[in-house]
């Protein structure tokens, strides 16, 4: 847990923060801010979770502070400290959920029992948001989707490890387990008069709802849209049956579903049934086989009913499994992914040399899919493939490139080198640009609002990121450089003109000349006016 201590007497936010047990009490960090400004910002920056903060303070009290905090997380808790007790403060803190009101000074029992009181409140509050039934509540309502997911994410060859799946199949409360399956492919031929006004999916849910209440009779039915538009339904069968059987039995189910869609929806379907096979090793291949039937036997031809294994069996072999494999090529580059990248083209590459060494045409085929996901990556960006190679864009031109998996591969990490060292160089521009954009503002306001919220607000970005980001390009954070920007401006104007102390003070951007020369005092050890006569 973090903590904010706020007040504009540094020696009770220094004292507080540095001498009492935290961490006995499980606080991690315990942040000061000498301004509710200060603390805000923090806020902004940090995930705080209780704020002890003194009533009285300059430009904003402590019970302004509250209210602040509450229209922005109304989960962190906030006790007060003050030197008044006044039942108008106090009914104003209760009524803005305070956890607890304390005078000044606070015995270490008063103090640290008014923050354990906060750790329970909160661990009460977040414990009943992450609490076992609710996330099994969350998890039931949202299980059609996770489950269709999880079968898509498998047909396109998604690995999992044996774990994984276990304990997918376990969370998903999904009945399969490891062994034969067989996979069914359903096409939809035209649009249901049923449900012409209704739409699309509800036709499809209720082809779903037929299948699954057919094949149910005697198989555990996973069902999915696949994005061909398909309908996918994997089988296990509820009992241990002979091979021929089991066809035999699917295949009188398919053509139950026919009938009955005709009949109940009035509108037609194809069916493409695999053999029994090896589940999960096997989906992806078996799936790829069906599609192939479709695209192959099945055509444009209407209500057929087939087994994927009436043709010959080489439609599905020879295929490049890794590189069409989820996740893709080119949703990695977008990503930024580059070790992922690395690693994908790795494996692309190793396929290659154990399967396919001696094929031109899978060489060139992984080629082809590189160089276009390599091209379509430069032009997001802004950018040619010829720019960023050069003269070695003739390799690409002339073809060499595919000659053998060798060039391939060494052109490939190349280039891959290339796009990173561009892609860094233009991240490293892009947040300069964003931290000179924020110094000419500060530089240009600095008697107006140069919060963290305002800076984020003026480039378009979260305060989180924005603090983050200034913090890694100049190794100083926004606020210390609005804070160092104001005492040297003030320096400068105290040496260089006769302005008064208050107009300086308004000049920087601090409204209350009284805690201008207090910060600027716990800065220099001096008031302003002495620093002036000094020099």
């Amino acid at each position: 847990m973090q903590m904010i201590i706020v007040d504009d007497e540094a020696h009770w936010v220094d004292n507080l923060s540095t001498t009492k047990p935290w961490h006995t009490l499980g606080i991690e960090q315990v942040h000061r801010a000498y301004s509710a400004q200060e603390a805000l910002q923090l806020i902004e920056i940090h995930p705080i979770d209780i704020v002890i903060s003194d009533i009285l303070m300059p430009e904003m009290t402590g019970l302004e502070l509250m209210e602040e905090i509450r229209n922005r997380d109304k989960k962190i808790k906030c006790i007060i400290l003050s030197g008044y007790s006044d039942f108008e403060y106090t009914k104003e803190a209760l009524r803005n959920q305070a956890v607890d009101y304390l005078l000044k000074p606070p015995t270490d029992q008063e103090l640290l029992g008014a923050v354990k009181s906060a750790i329970k409140q909160l661990e009460a509050e977040w414990g009943n948001v992450s609490s076992y039934e609710r996330i099994e509540t969350i998890l039931r309502e949202s299980l059609p989707q996770l489950r269709s997911q999880l079968l898509l994410n498998a047909l396109r060859g998604e690995q999992l490890s044996a774990h994984e799946w276990d304990k997918k199949l376990e969370s998903y409360n999904l009945p399969l387990h490891f062994g034969e399956c067989a996979l069914l492919l359903v096409r939809i031929e035209e649009e249901y008069g049923l449900f012409r006004s209704n739409g699309q999916h509800l036709m499809e849910f209720a082809i779903m709802n037929i299948a699954e209440e057919i094949f149910g009779e005697f198989a555990y039915v996973w069902s999915a849209k696949e994005e061909h538009g398909y309908l996918a339904f994997l089988l296990q069968f509820k009992e241990e049956l002979p091979s021929a059987a089991k066809e035999l039995k699917v295949e009188k189910a398919a053509i139950q579903l026919q009938a009955k869609v005709k009949q109940y929806l009035k509108g037609s379907l194809s069916v493409v049934m695999t053999e029994p096979f090896d589940f999960p090793s096997k989906l992806s291949h078996q799936y790829r086989h069906a599609l192939a039937c479709f695209r192959q036997i099945v055509g444009d031809e209407r209500e057929f009913v087939m087994r994927a294994d009436d043709h010959d069996r080489q439609v599905s072999q020879g295929v490049l499994d890794v590189i069409h494999a989820p996740p893709s090529l080119k949703n990695l580059l977008e990503a930024g992914r580059w070790d992922s990248v690395d690693e994908k083209l790795t494996q692309v590459f190793a396929e290659l040399d154990q399967k396919w060494s001696d094929s031109w045409e899978h060489c060139l085929e992984a080629g082809y899919l590189i160089a276009s996901t390599f091209t379509h990556y430069s032009h997001r960006n802004g950018h040619s493939l010829e720019s960023l190679l050069g003269r070695d864009i003739e390799l690409l031109q002339n073809g060499e490139v595919f000659s053998s998996i060798g060039k391939l591969r060494s052109w490939t990490f190349d280039t891959m080198g290339k796009l990173k060292e561009k892609a860094s160089s233009e991240v490293k521009d892009i947040r300069s640009l964003y931290v000179k954009k924020i110094q000419k503002f500060v530089e240009l306001n600095l008697h107006l609002d140069v919060s963290l919220r305002a800076l984020a607000d003026h480039v378009n970005l979260h305060p989180t990121h924005l603090s983050k980001l200034y913090k890694i390009e100049t190794g100083e954070g926004v606020s210390d450089f609005v804070s160092r920007l104001r005492m040297e401006t003030a320096c400068h104007k105290l040496k260089t003109t006769d302005k008064k102390v208050y107009e300086i003070s308004a000049d920087i951007g601090y409204l209350d000349p009284a805690y201008f020369i207090k910060v600027f005092k716990r800065q220099f050890g001096t008031t302003p006016q002495e620093y002036r006569e000094g020099n």
